[in-house]
């Protein structure tokens, strides 16, 4: 755990910080309401606490779970002042978030028996998909690796334009067809050039916009099983992406992408400009998928890897 806090630096917590103010300024008054003229967590106190927590976009379940392990908390350990709810809350939050802690010691690192990398960009138009994508490429290149795009959202006639202008902002190629092709033939030369340019990490952007869910889970179906051709561990990440300052929104299209392909990590963008950062607590918590990547501002290092520790800490102004 000391190589972890060791590298997460002051300049990521300063990110952090400033990325959830307004979730944080938000949370904060709340919680100073809810236990006003209080001296002990009580059943008003916890009422109260539902109210801040459904409000903040936490979700209703999970809301309900963390007052749950809150009066196990008081009922176990005798800790019944209202001074001590703010650790409480850290402790049991960052409990219930998924993953493991001390694996995230290291940043945009890439498996040395998984290479390519392979990571599969799904989620609706409009969260912030292509620029996740290039930061993403940023970040895995700045830490030493070489990266290969592909542009597989061949429906919309801006998509392989945007993804384009990325690569050559990171200076990573882009593997791209006309508009219109077949996806999974973009997606499996994609990981083939990066295969045979002995490339770490290939990341494949997906459509956004499909007309229902069998056309969703066909299409994703296919452009995994053609990547599977060309490397049999691929894809290593299917990463959904999520607009953090849709709220309740967020979880309607976390729900239908979980439904149709097997995401396997999660990215949730435009945390710096909303109040609704909660909504990465209930997303992990009620998907039981990690939370992998937040996105905290316009500049490209200002997409960190989760650390749910250091995301609850700064949460609760620690």
């Amino acid at each position: 755990m000391g190589f972890f806090k060791k590298l997460f630096s002051r300049e990521k917590k300063e990110t952090l910080d400033k990325g959830l103010e307004k979730t944080k300024e938000g949370m904060f008054s709340k919680l100073a309401r809810a236990v006003v003229g209080k001296s002990k967590i009580d059943d008003d106190v916890l009422d109260n606490l539902e109210e801040v927590f459904v409000t903040s976009d936490v979700g209703v379940n999970t809301t309900l779970k963390i007052l749950d392990r809150i009066q196990a908390r008081v009922a176990r350990d005798k800790y019944v002042g209202t001074d001590e709810l703010n650790n409480l809350l850290c402790d049991e939050i960052t409990q219930m978030l998924v993953g493991d802690e001390s694996d995230e010691t290291e940043d945009f690192t890439v498996p040395a028996d998984k290479k390519p990398y392979v990571i599969m960009v799904v989620g609706v138009n409009g969260v912030g998909k292509t620029t996740t994508i290039g930061k993403l490429a940023y970040q895995y290149k700045q830490a030493g690796n070489k990266v290969v795009l592909g542009a597989a959202d061949t429906y919309r006639a801006a998509a392989d334009e945007q993804l384009e202008i990325w690569g050559q902002r990171v200076d990573v190629p882009v593997i791209k067809h006309n508009m219109g092709t077949d996806p999974a033939s973009v997606a499996y030369d994609a990981v083939a050039s990066a295969k045979a340019q002995g490339a770490d990490v290939v990341i494949i952007d997906t459509a956004g916009r499909l007309h229902n869910n069998v056309s969703l889970m066909n299409q994703l179906t296919k452009i995994k099983n053609v990547m599977k051709k060309v490397v049999d561990h691929a894809p290593n990440e299917i990463l959904l992406v999520l607009d953090g300052s849709t709220g309740q929104n967020a979880f309607e299209q976390a729900k239908q992408f979980v439904a149709a392909t097997e995401v396997n990590a999660l990215a949730i963008t435009k945390l710096d400009g909303t109040a609704k950062g909660g909504v990465v607590i209930g997303i992990s918590d009620q998907f039981q998928i990690p939370v992998k990547y937040i996105g905290l501002g316009e500049q490209m290092t200002d997409l960190q890897v989760f650390h749910k520790e250091e995301f609850v800490k700064s949460l609760f102004g620690k």
